[in-house]
């Protein structure tokens, strides 16, 4: 049996892909070993297992995971290879498992859009050329917790038009130092951030919310992809919640970079059961090894 992940910051998608083609998918938290350790890890998946999988019966793991590259990927490995005792594993980068579910064996642009951001060159095998978002704390451009950051810091200085502070102060109860209190002092500032996407995407039609949903795709165009050499001959195929939730935005981004938007998916686990179902996968390494 062949076992898939797919795991953003916020959100794990796991598929079991049995010997009788039967599937079965379930879910857990996001794992990004930059923010857990394996202990951490261990311990979430086992919570979430389904009671009928059978850990021994195992013998193929292709997890792909935000963070995941260089030395965290043994973070992942460790936990994995706890429950999971009897099969290979391979650790490889979100960005691999987008270029591989968006493109197949196909060359082209790929970003993420979810609670991180991210982007690259794909050959049809392997990344090419990766121009690194940063993470949360210094980039992250037109990710869902750059969104709420947006939001947030409007919030905190007064910015925000009234209707918009009286609807946030209703429906979550924060001050400023609340706000301040969390990102500053508690784990996992960047789910926390993207937690308040669920207030701006029903309101993105709101002149000032359409402008925080636009200024952080521009963000993202100016400060990484506008940066790859002829990004304007490719089409911008993406995935991630983000990209999918404010696609039409997205799209007309793109637009004023003359870039011509290809397919935005919201989650990648499809096209990875349909790429790992056709062939035992041989290990490529660090995603980021054929960055340039």
């Amino acid at each position: 049996m062949k076992l898939i992940a797919d795991s953003g910051s916020t959100k794990t998608d796991w598929c079991l892909l049995g010997d009788n083609n039967s599937i079965t998918y379930f879910d857990t938290e996001g794992f990004n070993p930059y923010y857990v350790d394996a202990d951490y890890i261990y311990n979430a998946i086992v919570a979430k297992l389904p009671a009928n999988l059978d850990t021994e019966k195992v013998k193929e793991i292709y997890f792909y995971g935000a963070g995941c590259s260089g030395d965290k990927n043994p973070i992942v490995e460790t936990a994995l290879a706890r429950i999971f005792k009897h099969a290979h594993i391979e650790v490889e980068h979100d960005l691999l498992a987008a270029a591989r579910a968006l493109l197949g064996d196909d060359t082209g642009f790929v970003a993420i859009l979810g609670t991180g951001a991210n982007s690259c060159l794909y050959n049809g095998k392997t990344i090419t050329h990766q121009i690194d978002s940063l993470g949360f704390m210094l980039g992250d451009e037109g990710s869902g917790a750059y969104i709420g950051k947006q939001l947030l810091v409007s919030y905190g200085r007064g910015q925000l038009p009234e209707d918009l502070r009286i609807e946030f102060w209703n429906e979550y109860g924060l001050t400023p130092d609340d706000i301040v209190e969390h990102a500053h002092s508690k784990p996992l500032p960047n789910r926390f951030c993207a937690s308040f996407v669920r207030f701006i995407a029903p309101r993105m039609e709101h002149p000032y919310i359409n402008r925080i949903i636009r200024k952080a795709f521009t963000d993202c165009f100016e400060n990484m992809i506008s940066l790859y050499p002829d990004f304007k001959l490719y089409s911008l195929n993406c995935v991630g919640s983000i990209g999918y939730m404010f696609s039409a935005i997205l799209s007309d981004v793109a637009k004023t970079y003359g870039m011509r938007t290809g397919n935005i998916i919201k989650a990648p686990i499809e096209g990875l059961i349909s790429y790992h179902a056709k062939a035992t996968v041989q290990p490529l390494g660090d995603a980021n090894e054929a960055s340039i």
